[in-house]
């Protein structure tokens, strides 16, 4: 083995090794980003629902999503009950894709559908795989975990 090769096989190694890091690192910024879509139906913040910059009311369809989205993205994030509220909010998306989105044509591109497929599968994914290192989740769990 070449020096080259071994110092990209090194490098491919430590990069790796962050695998359980940037798993929390994901779902972290997710889960943020997941709570301005609640927020912004719930409080108008940090934008109003278009085209008039209201909320909705709580008692509807997208008011129990608003709370789904901000109460289960707030659990995620801080990495809590992470594998059961991931599988609900998956749920959710499927269900805000084929009801909100899928009724206004085939293609994701042009019926506005894109985030709610790809946070369907993000949750999905953690649903299965969990939190990574950095949650409560973690800190909860019996065996040592690395934190670094």
């Amino acid at each position: 083995m070449t020096k080259d090769n071994t110092n990209v096989s090194t490098f491919i190694t430590k990069w790796v090794s962050f695998a359980p890091r940037l798993q929390s690192v994901l779902r972290i910024v997710a889960s943020l980003m997941f709570m301005l879509i609640g927020t912004m139906k719930l409080f108008a913040f940090p934008v109003g629902l278009p085209p008039n910059g209201s909320v909705v009311p709580l008692i509807s369809l997208l008011g129990v999503a608003g709370i789904l989205e901000m109460f289960g993205g707030g659990l995620l994030l801080l990495g809590l009950f992470t594998r059961p509220v991931a599988f609900l909010l998956a749920g959710e998306m499927a269900v805000a894709y084929f009801m909100g989105h899928f009724t206004q044509g085939f293609w994701p591109m042009l019926n506005g559908g894109q985030p709610a497929i790809l946070y369907c599968f993000i949750w999905l994914y953690f649903s299965a795989a969990g939190p990574g290192p950095w949650s409560l989740d973690a800190k909860r769990d019996k065996r040592p975990q690395s934190f670094i």
